[in-house]
């Protein structure tokens, strides 16, 4: 009898035995049908020992109570006196939930878990096709499958064999499947059998050998005629056969499926035939087939019908696969297979995806694929298609670091047991794992881990998937590094040969350099040389996801060349996780970066601060220059101290930049492209304006000392003014002056000449910066008129005599430099007439179009493509710009919102105020943003100013990874310029010459 408020004695062992519903299974054992085997101590240890007891004790008790009449006796006999079978079925009853149901709907297969011999074992391929030969239809077929399955899991849960020959058996299960489903078709058409030779080439995972307990079966169809036939009227036959197998295999019946058979693999995938013949297949193969289709032909395995046909494609197909590395687009396809393609997984998945997310089987697979691809050309003991076989394979030949191999099996055997586990329970196909307590509980105790199930597998799945994360990159470059160090004597190497295919493979255009490269930063036994070969491996894959991995290295030699010697440089990169990165980012994307870095090589520093990137302010810059240039001895010191901040606040700019459009492993690309050019425009036109401020003091000091006789200002118009500027925009000003009281105006005017010519000359000095030039000639009366003027000078001027175009410059005109007041009065000045009251009258409004007209016609150069041409092209820079400006100039009398120098605030105010619908506006946003992106590209990749794409390969596929297009994508890029700018130039039409 139980003391009342206590458990009885039957609630604690069950408890300690692993039950989490002590009282469910009380009442389990209580049934009938196991009443003479339910106080046998040897049943509750061995439920147990289960990977969940819970579930094992149930499906025990739906087994028994369906055993035939006169045959329960002989099942729990067997049950309690023979430890094999004991622990066969109760550990498939443990770990699956669906094998439990098969066994209560067929309840003498368990009879199949009595045997114990050497075939039993370890059975093969002729064994599974002696189990299936019974099966004479779909549902015959899926009984004795799960009969075999059945085999296959308890020796599985049982630990008699491994998850790699668990795999092997699966395919091998498979294989003897889709022999059986075609002897079936066959049967179902003895006419179509008799008129075509049918092989089946298994891919994939089943043709590997690695198949999983749920996973589509990938296919190939290959046909051929029978002696005497009709090819046409064969490979219809043949294709009617094999449509009728795979219905065999994937239809589900009241014994459910077996597994999707997939033939998405072949030619031309869904949309080519079904099936083919050899002849038809190589043509593609040779003709039109992509790298990732020859990849996936690295499983191909001839596995059931016609025996020679299948040796023949087999045969035939091989040396294509082992040529792949060799195609023209080789490298390109391998950069776009490279990038991991998560992007299909919805977000609440990534964390749990075992196969494709971070860190997954994919990884692993993807990794030892490539390498065979590129190193199986000349070494033949590289060309299998099982993934552990090919792993060491690659270790055995030095193409991947022993202990690198060594962690890389351990953690793919590790997570390929895991997705036997999760698959198993409910035969159903996914690679996610579980979020339910009890499902990781059964999981954890399923891969052997009984003391804290849960927060072991969790442990152990982070750090294996960590593992296969670290090494993912480190597999295909590690090698390179120690081919070159040459540290441990006597293990094998890649040989330079296989160091150069695989740079070459991995987009590097001379692999000899690259090698020299690697060699002097990574050779010798300093600390300095350990610390390169810990970040070399995956500084590597980062130059080689650029369009231009070749300058990247060499860019990286340089500055460690220039900085090597300084103890905070290699630490930084080892250390500061995103500073490592971030450099190779900006030395692989193009020249103006990295020449800019290489004049202030301790810029590295910004890249590893959080803040490091962000803009400064226009007052900070100022503040900065003004200090440098007031502590400079001479005016030529002052003004090279001013260019040292320029060059580094360039820097800092065009750092941020590419790595806001590149993106990081971290830190995705910044999806707002308007963000970025205005944070460009910006930081490039504050940086300018503190430069110019600079030398305006430095002029002013040489000449004149503390003051100067006339108070003096710059005034930036165009882009200057606009804070639009580009990295290769000249600097467009007015000069305005006041004589100080007591001045003669001519000595002050002369004062302003000299101050003018002095800035000049001084920013004109010699140097290796890039230039920055002072343009006035959008002065009134342009180069035929004084440089500078008196505030009077210009309101008389203006008044008698400006022309239409002259107001619309003065749209952008804001003071950067100088007097504050006189500017602030300048821009009094100009205001009636940038902003005339009730706007422009209709002969203006005419004179800028003609004008405009007359611009397009004449200035754009001869031959340039006007499709392509970012400022005076087919809605460009040019379209935009006149466009919102003429709107400013007709309305901004009456909406303040239109008073700003800048375009795109301009625009935003028209489209708030009614003037542009909201559709017309963002056509023209988009194009002024992409146009403005593209000559920022140019300039950072050709290290100069252009106005439209660069004509070499490599620097336009380095304007289209700035803009965020993939490898090989360049022709999409143009296509999408030309839609997006014709879309511009149709709504200026309408707005600006009023189509």
């Amino acid at each position: 009898m139980t003391v009342p408020g206590r458990r009885s004695s039957t609630f604690i062992r069950l408890l300690r035995s692993g039950f989490t519903d002590p009282s469910a299974a009380a009442r389990l054992l209580d049934a009938d049908a196991l009443a003479a085997v339910r106080a046998d101590p040897v049943l509750l240890d061995a439920l147990g020992a289960t990977a969940d007891p819970d579930l094992a004790l149930l499906g025990l008790v739906r087994l028994a109570e369906a055993q035939p009449d006169g045959e329960l006796p002989g099942l729990l006999d067997t049950l309690v006196s023979a430890k094999p079978l004991r622990d066969r079925l109760l550990g498939v009853l443990g770990a699956s939930e669906a094998l439990g149901d098969h066994l209560a709907r067929h309840p003498r297969d368990w009879l199949g878990l009595v045997t114990y011999e050497a075939a039993d074992l370890h059975p093969g391929l002729p064994e599974f096709e002696l189990g299936l030969a019974d099966a004479h239809d779909p549902v015959g077929l899926r009984v004795a499958y799960r009969r075999c399955l059945l085999s296959i899991a308890a020796r599985d849960v049982c630990g008699t064999i491994d998850v790699a020959q668990t795999a092997a058996e699966l395919a091998d299960l498979a294989t003897a499947t889709l022999r059986a489903a075609l002897r079936i078709a066959s049967a179902a058409a003895p006419e179509d059998a008799a008129l075509c030779r049918l092989a089946v080439i298994a891919m994939g995972k089943c043709g590997g050998n690695e198949l999983n307990y749920v996973s589509d079966v990938d296919v190939i169809f290959v046909g051929d005629a029978a002696p005497g036939a009709d090819e046409g009227k064969a490979l219809q036959a043949a294709t009617r056969l094999a449509s009728h197998l795979m219905r065999i295999c994937s239809e589900t019946t009241v014994e459910g499926t077996i597994w999707p058979v997939d033939a998405n693999l072949r030619p031309e995938g869904r949309n080519g035939p079904l099936v083919r013949t050899l002849a038809s297949h190589l043509a593609y193969y040779q003709r039109w087939a992509k790298t990732w289709e020859f990849q996936a032909l690295l499983k191909a395995r001839a596995v059931a019908g016609d025996e020679a046909l299948g040796a023949e494609y087999i045969a035939a197909i091989s040396p294509l696969v082992w040529q792949a590395a060799e195609r023209e687009n080789f490298v390109a396809d391998v950069q776009k297979m490279r990038r991991r393609v998560v992007d299909n997984i919805p977000a609440a998945q990534v964390d749990r995806e075992l196969k494709l997310g971070p860190g997954g089987l994919r990884d692993v697979e993807f990794a030892v694929q490539l390498l065979q691809l590129v190193h199986g050309r000349s070494d033949a003991t590289l060309h299998s298609g099982t993934t552990l076989d090919a792993l060491h394979a690659l270790a055995a030949g030095g193409y991947v670091g022993r202990a690198d191999a060594a962690q890389l099996h351990d953690a793919y055997r590790f997570l390929r047991a895991m997705e036997h586990r999760i698959q198993l329970y409910r035969l159903r196909r996914t690679h996610l794992v579980p979020e339910d307590e009890n499902d990781l509980r059964r999981l954890g105790r399923s891969m052997g881990l009984r003391t804290e199930p849960v927060a072991e597998l969790n442990k152990a799945w982070r750090r294996h998937a960590s593992v296969v994360r670290r090494l993912h990159e480190k597999l295909f470059y590690r090698p390179l590094l120690d081919a070159v160090a040459q540290l441990t004597p006597g293990e094998t190497r890649l040989s330079p040969r296989a160091a150069g295919q695989r740079l070459e493979a991995l987009g590097y255009a001379d692999p000899a350099s690259a090698l020299r490269h690697l060699e002097a930063l990574a050779s010798g036994v300093t600390r300095k040389a350990a610390i390169q070969r810990t970040l070399l491996p995956v500084m590597l894959g980062w130059f080689a996801d650029s369009a231009d991995p070749d300058a990247g290295l060499l860019n990286f030699r340089k500055v460690s060349d220039a900085l090597g010697k300084t103890p905070w440089y290699l630490r930084l990169l080892r250390d500061e996780g995103a500073a490592a990165e971030n450099l190779a980012r900006v030395l692989s994307a193009g020249r103006l970066a990295p020449d800019l870095l290489m004049r202030a090589p301790e810029a590295v520093a910004l890249l590893g601060d959080p803040e490091g990137l962000e803009p400064r302010t226009h007052e900070a810059l100022e503040q900065e220059v003004l200090a440098a240039v007031g502590r400079a001895e001479n005016p030529e010191a002052a003004v090279a101290a001013a260019r040292g901040v320029r060059r580094r606040e360039l820097f800092r700019t065009t750092a941020a930049d590419i790595i806001g459009s590149y993106g990081t492993e971290d830190n995705p690309a910044e999806e707002d492209h308007g963000a970025l050019v205005d944070r460009v425009g910006g930081a490039v036109s504050d940086l300018t304006a503190a430069t110019v401020a600079g030398a305006l003091r430095a002029a002013v000091h040489s000449h004149y000392g503390d003051t100067l006789p006339t108070r003096f200002a710059v005034i930036g118009v165009g882009r200057f003014g606009g804070h639009e500027l580009a990295y290769g925009s000249d600097a467009d000003v007015l000069f305005v002056h006041e004589p100080r009281e007591g001045v003669d105006e001519q000595e002050a005017a002369k004062a302003a000449q000299t101050v003018i010519a002095e800035m000049r000359r001084l920013l004109q000095l010699p140097t290796t910066d890039p230039p920055l030039l002072i343009d006035a000639d959008l002065r009134p009366e342009g180069r035929s008129g004084p440089l500078v003027r008196t505030l009077a000078s210009y309101a008389a001027y203006y008044r008698r005599w400006s022309l239409t175009w002259e107001s619309q410059a003065l749209l952008r005109a804001e003071p950067v430099a100088g007097d504050a007041d006189i500017g602030a009065r300048f821009i009094e000045l100009i205001d009636p007439l940038r902003y005339p009251v009730e706007g422009l009258h209709e002969d203006a409004v005419r004179e800028i179009r003609r004008l405009k007209a007359r611009m397009e016609s004449e200035r754009l150069p001869r031959g340039a493509d006007p499709t392509l041409h970012t400022k005076l092209g087919r809605g460009g820079l040019s379209d935009v710009e006149w466009t919102v400006q003429l709107i400013q100039m007709r309305h901004a009398w009456a909406e303040p919102g239109l008073r700003t120098t800048r375009t795109r605030e301009a625009l935003a105010a028209a489209h708030a105020a009614g003037l542009i619908p909201t559709e017309e506006a963002q056509i023209l946003d988009e194009a002024w943003v992409l146009a403005t992106r593209v000559r920022n590209a140019v300039m950072l990749v050709r290290g100069r100013a252009g106005d439209t794409f660069p004509t070499e390969a490599r620097e336009l596929a380095a304007v289209g990874r700035y803009l965020g297009y993939a490898e090989g994508t360049v022709g999409e890029m143009l296509d999408d310029y030309r839609r997006i700018t014709r879309r511009a130039r149709a709504v200026v039409e309408e707005l600006f010459y009023g189509a």
